[in-house]
C-alpha cells in the first residue's frame, strides 16, 4: 500500500515538472499536504483514531487482567506451604495460562494491526478524494504528500504558501461528517 502511494506521488511529482500542455498557461500550481495531519486534525479522523485507541485500551485491560492473574498464580506457586503435588499442579496451571496469555496477546496484536491497516486504507482514499476536490477547485495540477519522519519524505522542500493541508482538512470534514 505504501509503495503504491509512493509510486503515485512520484508520478505526480514528475507531472508537476513537465511543461504545460495547454497553450497560454504561464504557470502550474503544485500544492503539498500532510495526509497524517489531515486525519489527525479532521473531525472524522479524530473519531476514527479515538475508536482505535478505545479498541486498543479494551484489549490492554484484558491483557493486564491476564497478566495480574499470572502473577498471582506465580506467587501461589512460591508458597512454602504447598505440597509438591500441589506445586506441580499449580505449575501446570501456570504453564497453560501462560500459553493462553501469549496466544491472546499475539491475537490482539494482529487484530489491532489489521484494524490500523483497514483504517489507513479507508482514510487514505478519503483524504485523496478531498485533495482532488481542493486541487480542482483551486487550480492545482498536483497535490503531493510531503510525508513525515515516520515515512519517506517525498517533498524535501516547499514554500509554506504551497501547503494546502488546512484546505484539505476543511474539505475532508465537509465530505465526512
Amino acid at each position: 500500500m505504501k509503495r503504491h502511494i509512493l509510486v503515485c506521488l512520484a508520478l505526480l511529482a514528475a507531472l508537476a515538472l513537465m511543461p504545460a500542455a495547454a497553450p497560454g498557461v504561464d504557470s502550474q500550481r503544485v500544492g503539498v499536504m500532510d495526509q497524517q495531519l489531515v486525519i489527525e486534525r479532521s473531525k472524522a479522523g479524530k473519531r476514527a483514531l479515538d475508536e482505535l485507541k478505545a479498541y486498543q485500551a479494551t484489549r490492554q485491560k484484558i491483557i493486564n487482567s491476564d497478566d495480574q492473574e499470572l502473577k498471582e498464580l506465580e506467587q501461589t506457586i512460591q508458597d512454602a506451604k504447598l505440597t509438591e503435588s500441589a506445586k506441580q499442579e499449580k505449575q501446570s496451571q501456570f504453564q497453560a495460562k501462560l500459553e493462553a496469555y501469549q496466544r491472546r496477546l499475539a491475537d490482539f496484536n494482529r487484530e489491532i494491526q489489521q484494524k490500523q491497516r483497514e483504517m489507513v486504507a479507508e482514510y487514505v482514499k478519503k483524504v485523496q478524494d478531498a485533495a482532488q476536490v481542493v486541487a480542482q477547485r483551486d487550480g492545482y495540477i498536483a497535490i503531493l504528500d510531503r510525508g513525515n519522519e515516520q515515512m519517506i519524505r517525498i517533498v524535501i522542500y516547499h514554500q509554506p504558501a504551497l501547503d494546502v493541508t488546512d484546505q484539505v482538512v476543511k474539505e475532508f470534514d465537509k465530505q465526512n461528517k
